[in-house]
């Protein structure tokens, strides 16, 4: 009878929450989840060392205004520096034109010139906005629980401290997903929109233009099942050379406005070269080559395994995409997750941010285990993910490799 009593609640329950709007829906689950992260980030500043970057009993305030936040307030108030600064051999050091103008100006406005204020405010939003998205984008694939225990990892991911920091990610998670989104359903003109809008929010649209050739070549075999007609191979062409543009485009401003032709990648090798020093130029896929070895051989292991390691690395990922899971999100994420595998490949240099720039191939929460155990444990090690990597780069962040 008590079994019977709680199996009607539980329908019950489940009837009334899915009565509600899908906005409401994935409001609670996406407040819940700031809720859980705020607490963790609390708990963390309680028992933060003296030694640790923030020193003891920082505040919330001091971790949304930390690390990378500083970056994007200095491009609000001061804007890019016209003379790049070298050091005294010469060599580019760290600077703002590694950091693009979209989110440190929006924080601006919305915080009225309280910059940390706007920065909170529009990183909340931009989880908001990326947990509707994604739930839009899966949920035509994997159908509706599906979607929304996706949207449930997604919001307490590992690095979900992301969507309340002054951070770029956010923001630039809420467009991809709406290009995703937008893709899938072939509303072309958003895209036109999107696209600028992520290639000036932070670095990454090179990789949605491979998407665009790539999503080209696999309709192009597909013709004859999903017709291809002329104009959609016209926005496909034009929206992939505007996402080129927008790509290149931001080495062309800070070589007119510096004078250094180079000033774009070398300020980014800057940070490269303080873990490699000796780096002279960027070159494609030359950073994980370099990095494979050196992280094993600071862990005290072989050099060569290193590379073996980063071998089988890229073939499990190859494989992971084709996987019955994955498959099951559908063309336009599994192109996605390729083509910005590869564009991390290309130009990054692993280390600890590597957890971060992993965040926009969050799509492939949809990939997740369905059972309820697999979803409870799947959530469970979210959370101690959350704890561990909140407790390493903020309540501690002390050392070389304890940076977001």
């Amino acid at each position: 009878m008590a079994h019977d009593a709680l199996t009607q609640q539980a329908e019950g329950a489940g009837t009334v929450w899915r009565s509600w709007p899908v906005a409401l829906r994935i409001l609670v689950v996406y407040v819940v989840a700031r809720l859980a992260t705020t607490a963790i980030m609390l708990a963390v500043a309680a028992n933060s060392p003296v030694d640790s970057r923030f020193g003891a009993d920082p505040d919330l305030a001091d971790y949304v205004l930390g690390w990378d936040a500083q970056w994007y307030w200095t491009v609000a108030f001061s804007g890019y520096p016209s003379e790049l600064p070298l050091d005294e051999a010469g060599t580019a050091t760290e600077n703002a034109w590694a950091f693009m103008p979209v989110y440190a100006h929006l924080a601006n406005i919305l915080g009225f010139g309280t910059w940390g204020v706007g920065a909170l405010i529009v990183s909340l939003l931009g989880g908001y906005v990326a947990c509707l998205a994604l739930h839009a984008l899966l949920r035509r694939r994997i159908g509706e629980g599906a979607a929304t225990w996706a949207v449930v990892l997604f919001a307490n991911a590992p690095l979900a401290a992301l969507f309340q920091v002054g951070y770029a990610e956010a923001l630039f998670l809420a467009f991809l997903m709406c290009a995703l989104l937008a893709l899938s359903a072939r509303r072309w003109w958003w895209l036109y929109l999107l696209i600028p809008l992520m290639g000036y929010t932070r670095p990454g649209v090179l990789a949605f233009a491979l998407l665009l050739g790539l999503y080209g070549i696999f309709r192009w075999f597909r013709r004859r099942d999903d017709p291809l007609p002329a104009r959609e191979v016209i926005h496909i062409v034009v929206l992939g050379a505007l996402a080129v543009a927008v790509g290149f485009s931001w080495q062309l401003f800070a070589a007119l406005a510096t004078g250094v032709p180079d000033a774009y990648l070398e300020t980014e090798l800057a940070w490269r070269r303080g873990w490699i020093p000796g780096i002279e130029a960027f070159v494609p896929f030359e950073g994980w080559i370099r990095a494979a070895p050196f992280w094993f051989s600071l862990w005290g292991l072989p050099e060569w395994l290193g590379i073996v390691a980063l071998v089988v690395l890229v073939l499990g990922a190859a494989a992971a995409l084709f996987s019955a899971p994955a498959r099951r999100l559908g063309p336009e994420v599994r192109l996605w997750s390729a083509s910005y595998i590869l564009y991390l490949l290309a130009v990054f240099f692993p280390q600890s941010s590597t957890f971060r720039l992993l965040v926009p191939l969050s799509p492939l929460w949809g990939a997740a285990p369905r059972s309820r155990v697999g979803r409870g444990l799947a959530l469970v090690l979210c959370l101690a993910g959350q704890w561990w990597w909140i407790a390493t780069m903020y309540g501690s962040g002390n050392t070389y490799w304890q940076v977001p």
